[in-house]
C-alpha cells in the first residue's frame, strides 16, 4: 500500500510543477514630478484607498495660471489684430488692382507727361509696398500665435502635473511633505493598479518549453488562466531560470502567498 502510494506521488510529480508566488497588483507605478515647485497640499487621508477625480499631490502652480490667463488674453488679441489687417490687405488688394488698371490706361497716353506717368508709377509701387507689408505683419502676427498656442499647451501641462490625480487607481505612498520643493525627476508617490493581480514564477528550460500544454492550478483548484507573460531570456538573478507571469482576477487581499501547479492537460 505503501509502495503503491509513492508510486502515486512520484507520477503525480513528473506531470506537475509546483510553485509558490505573492499575488501582486497588475502594476505598481512610482509617480515622479514633471516640474519645480512647492507642494501646497497632500491628501494624507487617501493612502491605501482608491484615487478618484480630486488632487491629491497639489504643487504651487499660482504663476502658471496668471501666465496662461495673460497668454489666452493675447492670444485673443493678436487674433483681432490678424482679422483687422486681413480685412486692411483685402481693402488694398482692392484699390491696387485699380491702381494697376490706371496706371496701363496713363502710360498708354500719349498726351501724358512722363512725369506723369513716373508719379503713377511710384504711386502703384507705394501700393504695392503696403500690401505686402501688411501681408507681412500678418505673417509675423501668425507666428506669435503659434508661438502662444504653443506656450499655452506647455502650461496647461505645466498645471495639470502640478495637481495630480489618478483616478482608479490605488495609492500605495506619498513620498512628499507639505513646504518640499519638488523638481523634476522627484519621487512624489507611489501608485497601484489593483484591477488585475499578478503571479510570478520562473520555470526551467524544459518547463518552458512545454508551457502551452499545461494547465494552471491555484491552491489545487483548476483554472483557465494562460501564462500571460513569458520571457525567453533567463532572469539575472534566478540563473537558468525563466520569467512566466499569469495575470488573474484581483483578489480581495494582495501578497498573499499562493500555490500554483502546472499540471498535464
Amino acid at each position: 500500500m505503501k509502495l503503491l502510494s509513492l508510486l502515486l506521488f512520484l507520477t503525480t510529480l513528473a506531470y506537475s510543477q509546483v510553485y509558490y508566488s505573492k499575488v501582486e497588483p497588475y502594476e505598481m507605478r512610482t509617480i515622479s514630478s514633471n516640474v519645480s515647485g512647492e507642494v501646497l497640499d497632500i491628501a494624507e487621508n487617501m493612502v491605501g484607498k482608491k484615487l478618484t477625480t480630486k488632487i491629491y499631490i497639489k504643487i504651487d502652480d499660482a504663476l502658471d495660471k496668471d501666465e496662461l490667463k495673460d497668454v489666452n488674453e493675447k492670444i485673443t488679441y493678436i487674433k483681432d489684430t490678424i482679422k483687422v489687417n486681413q480685412e486692411i490687405l483685402e481693402n488694398l488688394n482692392l484699390s491696387l488692382e485699380k491702381k494697376e488698371l490706371n496706371y496701363k490706361k496713363v502710360a498708354a497716353l500719349k498726351i501724358k507727361s512722363k512725369i506723369e506717368k513716373d508719379n503713377e508709377f511710384y504711386n502703384l509701387v507705394t501700393s504695392r509696398n503696403l500690401a505686402l507689408s501688411t501681408k507681412k505683419e500678418i505673417n509675423n502676427l501668425n507666428i506669435q500665435l503659434a508661438d502662444l498656442k504653443l506656450r499655452k499647451k506647455q502650461l496647461e501641462k505645466t498645471i495639470e502635473d502640478k495637481n495630480l490625480r489618478n483616478k482608479g487607481l490605488i495609492l500605495y505612498s506619498i513620498d512628499v511633505k507639505v513646504g518640499q520643493v519638488v523638481s523634476p525627476g522627484m519621487a512624489l508617490a507611489k501608485i497601484a493598479d489593483t484591477s488585475k493581480g499578478l503571479l510570478s514564477i520562473y520555470v526551467t528550460e524544459d518547463e518552458l518549453r512545454s508551457l502551452k500544454e499545461k494547465v494552471v492550478y491555484i491552491d489545487g483548484k483548476k483554472t483557465d488562466y494562460k501564462p500571460t507573460r513569458v520571457l525567453s531570456i533567463a532572469d539575472e538573478k534566478n540563473i537558468s531560470k525563466y520569467l512566466v507571469q499569469i495575470v488573474i482576477n484581483p483578489p480581495k487581499i494582495f501578497s498573499k502567498l499562493v500555490k500554483i501547479e502546472l499540471k498535464e492537460k
